[in-house]
């Protein structure tokens, strides 16, 4: 009878020990899962990533631009328009991708001019007025300077801000994170983590208006 005790004994420590390990393990694989989850996000939004829209919104859009892109400037109204549509269930993340010559100086002008509030103004203008500073590959950023006082930017703050090394970090951050998410060209879109996998219009509402009726 006695050994028949320890052997129950032994078995339900068995048994205790087992399930403790599979809860551990269990833990230890959602912390990694969790983990991974997190550094995921990180590629789609940085925490300097400039953004439009709620933290909690619905729909996340990141766009990965390049200011001297064509496309990228004539699709920004429909983006915007996509916003004011959907207000407050979208966030729109804007991340760079400056693959035209001297877009980097572009993006070092826009970073600076977010200092000042005035990222999205200052990116408007630069699109609006693109054919002027960035026409057949050869971008003429003295044409560009000129209209930048109409956006009310404190001219010398601009400059001095301009100088900040972390530009030149931003930008390398964002070409890494497009490399991985296979933003090799612009403008790139992903909607909650998903690319847009054929670029159109109507392919990136459907993508956004799938994802707000979940």
């Amino acid at each position: 009878m006695k050994n028949q005790k320890m052997v129950l004994f032994a078995i339900i420590g068995l048994i205790l020990l087992f399930a403790g390990g599979g809860y551990l393990y269990k833990k230890n694989e959602s912390e990694k899962i969790a983990a991974m989850a997190k550094e995921q996000s990180k590629l789609f939004k940085r925490d300097y990533a400039y953004t439009q829209g709620p933290d909690d919104a619905k729909v996340q859009l990141v766009e990965f631009f390049d200011p001297a892109c064509q496309t990228c400037a004539q699709f920004h109204p429909y983006v915007k328009e996509l916003m004011k549509e959907h207000e407050g269930k979208i966030q729109l993340v804007m991340r760079y991708a400056p693959f035209h010559k001297g877009s980097d100086k572009v993006v070092a002008m826009l970073e600076a001019a977010k200092k000042q509030g005035l990222f999205m103004k200052t990116l408007e203008m630069t699109f609006g007025v693109q054919k002027y500073w960035a026409s057949h590959g050869e971008p003429d950023l003295n044409a560009l300077w000129r209209f930048l006082p109409s956006t009310g930017l404190d001219m010398n703050k601009l400059v001095e801000d301009m100088k900040n090394p972390e530009i030149a970090k931003i930008i390398a951050q964002d070409l890494a994170d497009g490399k991985i998410l296979g933003a090799t060209k612009t403008p790139s879109y992903y909607v909650n983590g998903q690319p847009l996998q054929k670029f159109g219009l109507r392919q990136l509402k459907d993508l956004i208006n799938q994802e707000l009726a979940k």
